[in-house]
């Protein structure tokens, strides 16, 4: 700890540390490399987090391995029946996960509450798992043979998780894991750790039993330990795309399944007959809720045809949110989640006002009263946006608003199409045709008609595309469970005394 008066160093040094989970039991751990949780509204010291060593994971993974042994045998009832007791705790404690969420990430709390309740969907969804873990039968494929298949657990699996929505995406991951009979390593981002431990703790108390889930924290060198340790089978991600296909390579080479949710650049079409003042709400607030920190924000709109007259009142309604810390009442846009993330959105804002994007609004620099130390960007709104500019060629990951300009629908479609990335995309209308030809014709995995942020709900899955994201099945729904088992076809024929033998048969049929 460098350039800190004895005061402060004392007061970092008694920062409570984050523990590891191990075997059932939370554990300090040995390394001797540790990060700072820090709030980023003020700078203040939460908690200090460990860096595990190759031997803490090795030990995590050593725990998931032998309750496997017993956790995949465990009835399905019973593993539902947890995680109905889960969601009953999740709920109970909803206000203080979300406190704990917002002086660790810095969103506001009632989007930090938003942040626990779609993570609570899937475990919700997670309870229904005698419905969703069903195989196939075909009676009498032959004669007196029958076919069926069993969706049984892979072993070990494990997650690593991102900074900005610290309660939900762990929820996307270990329920479903868990439920279908795997045992679970889990890596929460190390910015902002403690939200995921309180829901660790609640998932014990829910009674899932020691060693089904563990907890490891860490940065490259643990994720690495995950991608090669041999007991893994399969290895889920969510973050950035340089660092998810890192993972998926790596994980894959090893022998693994990969599921890696990355980097995104999402788009929305207006065109001029949608409804002007719904459709301003939705665009701001899906531009600059958590600073703009999701990977479904929406950080460009293409304004078709007249809708470009709309943008002052765009700008206008931009300048009305409230920048604040997330514990402020009627806060609309709290703190980045780190100075360097500031500092980055910043240059960026600068480099998009010199390659020649037109700054409408400029939220560098804000006044925060009482959170003069705080990591604030306000909402920041460009016109005139092309490829090649920096605000477009790159995933801000903060309040940037990029404009651009189309004469119609068609071309504003190429020009989604031609971005590499798929996450999620929107079209603002009243035109049911217009709609359709646009979720036909978009290459994009996630689309909303009027709705600006389209994560589908849990029965369904998150299915992000092409550039966005790697592996063949999402983090939730039906296709999570084929992700996390394996299908075994099981072919069997019984014969009784009154069966008359007709000989040796050497044909590939059966008779």
């Amino acid at each position: 700890m460098t350039n800190l008066t004895q005061g402060q160093a004392a007061i970092r040094a008694a920062a409570p540390t984050v523990k590891l989970l191990i075997g059932g039991k939370f554990v300090e751990s040995t390394t001797t490399e540790w990060r700072e949780v820090i709030n980023p509204a003020t700078q203040e010291v939460l908690a200090r987090v460990p860096f595990a060593t190759v031997a803490e994971v090795d030990a995590a993974v050593a725990a998931g391995k032998e309750a496997f042994k017993t956790w995949r045998k465990t009835a399905i009832g019973t593993r539902a029946r947890i995680f109905l007791k889960y969601q009953q705790l999740i709920r109970e404690n909803m206000k203080e996960l979300a406190a704990i969420l917002t002086a660790e990430q810095g969103k506001t709390l009632a989007d930090a509450e938003g942040d626990i309740f779609r993570g609570l969907e899937v475990v919700e969804h997670a309870a229904g798992i005698g419905n969703l873990q069903l195989g196939e039968l075909a009676n009498n494929v032959a004669g007196g043979v029958d076919t069926y298949t069993v969706l049984q657990p892979l072993g070990v699996c494990a997650g690593i998780t991102p900074f900005n929505f610290p309660a939900m995406i762990p929820l996307w991951m270990f329920p479903m894991a868990i439920a279908t009979g795997n045992t679970f390593l889990l890596k929460p981002s190390e910015q902002d750790p403690m939200v995921t431990m309180r829901l660790v703790e609640l998932a014990l108390e829910a009674g899932i039993p020691p060693g089904v889930l563990n907890v490891v924290h860490g940065g490259e060198t643990v994720v690495n330990a995950i991608c090669d340790h041999p007991d893994i089978k399969a290895v889920s991600f969510v973050g950035s795309t340089r660092v998810g296909t890192h993972v998926y390579n790596r994980a894959t080479l090893a022998g693994k399944r990969a599921q890696c949710m990355m980097g995104a650049k999402n788009h929305a079409i207006v065109l001029p007959d949608a409804n002007k003042e719904q459709t301003l709400n939705n665009l701001a607030g899906a531009a600059f809720g958590a600073a703009g920190q999701r990977c479904m924000a929406l950080s460009v709109v293409i304004m078709v045809g007249e809708a470009q007259n709309w943008i002052p009142e765009l700008v206008a309604k931009a300048k009305t949110l409230k920048i604040s810390a997330g514990v402020e009442a009627g806060t609309d846009v709290g703190p980045l989640i780190s100075c360097a993330a500031r500092e980055r959105v910043d240059s960026l804002i600068a480099q998009g006002a010199s390659d020649g994007a037109k700054l409408e609004l400029d939220g560098r620099n804000p006044a925060v009263a009482g959170y003069e130390k705080g990591n604030f960007v306000g909402p920041t709104v460009f016109s005139g946006v092309k490829p090649g500019m920096a605000v477009y060629d790159h995933e801000v990951f903060g309040p940037v608003l990029a404009l651009m300009s189309a004469a119609t629908l068609d071309e504003a479609i190429e020009m989604i199409n031609a971005n590499p990335n798929g996450n999620g995309t929107a079209l603002f209308t009243q035109s049911g045709a217009a709609a359709r030809r646009f979720q036909e014709d978009i290459d994009v995995g996630q689309v909303g008609i009027n709705v600006p942020i389209p994560v589908p709900v849990p029965m369904f899955s998150f299915t992000g595309s092409r550039a966005s994201k790697l592996g063949d099945l999402g983090p939730y729904g039906k296709q999570v469970v084929m992700f996390y088992t394996q299908t075994k076809t099981i072919t069997e024929r019984w014969f009784d005394d009154s069966t008359v033998s007709t000989g040796v048969n050497t044909t590939i049929t059966l008779k």
